[in-house]
């Protein structure tokens, strides 16, 4: 019968599972926070927490069974030297489990594993500040209602700055206003005098073709008189 046979296959065959389990622990020591699926997140927890527990007492025997786990020197190196201090004083839980969603090409459940103290190490580090995250339904909002009282201030800025300068150019104007006045009379005047003088000349014009006639007509009654005082 099957007990005590739960583990994750993982989808390998046993040398194929624990190698992906020694490549995970490997990353895992060197960043200190790695993504991958749900499923190799529980699988690593159940792999890396027993070194991590053996790393807390420097000792030639268990340098040489996180060895045997591990199979790298400079990730073994790293454990007992930067990681143990870290992990001194905790109990146990060294690894955290994230889930983030899924993954965009087959759906997968995604996970971050982190080793807790180094994150609580960096949020020391930043000051514990943690940006609150403001909706976009909040940015309109807040957005809105900010802007409001900067348009309707530019309004009255741009309001009141052209009402004093008209104002001040009316003042200034006004004086001079009869002047233009005359000026513009003057040049009434002279443009229908002008326009008299024109429509003066084709009235001559005309008389002095009326007058011709009547010239011709004065010599041709001349002529039958003289005719007459010849006879």
């Amino acid at each position: 019968m099957r007990h005590q046979k739960k583990r994750h296959k993982l989808g390998r065959n046993a040398s194929h599972r624990k190698a992906t389990l020694i490549a995970l622990g490997n990353a895992l020591i060197a960043h200190k926070r790695i993504t991958t699926t749900v499923a190799r997140a529980k699988a690593l927890r159940t792999f890396i927490e027993p070194v991590l527990s053996r790393a807390k007492k420097d000792s030639q025997h268990n340098r040489r069974q996180a060895f045997r786990r591990l199979r790298d020197k400079q990730s073994v190196t790293t454990l007992f030297t930067e990681v143990a201090e870290k992990i001194g004083d905790r109990p146990g839980g060294y690894t955290r489990v994230v889930r983030i969603g899924r993954r965009a090409g087959d759906a997968a459940p995604m996970a971050v594993v982190e080793l807790v103290d180094y994150n609580e190490a960096d949020a020391a580090a930043s000051g514990g500040s943690q940006k609150t995250r403001r909706t976009r339904r909040g940015r309109r909002r807040g957005g809105s209602a900010s802007a409001a009282p900067e348009k309707q201030q530019e309004g009255v800025e741009v309001v009141e700055a052209p009402e004093s300068a008209d104002v001040s150019g009316e003042a200034e104007a006004e004086p001079d206003a009869p002047a233009e006045a005359a000026s513009d009379d003057g040049d009434a005047v002279s443009e229908t005098e002008a326009s008299g003088s024109e429509t003066e000349a084709p009235v001559s014009e005309a008389a002095s073709d009326v007058d011709a006639p009547d010239s011709d007509a004065s010599d041709a009654d001349a002529e039958p008189e003289a005719d007459k005082e010849g006879a």
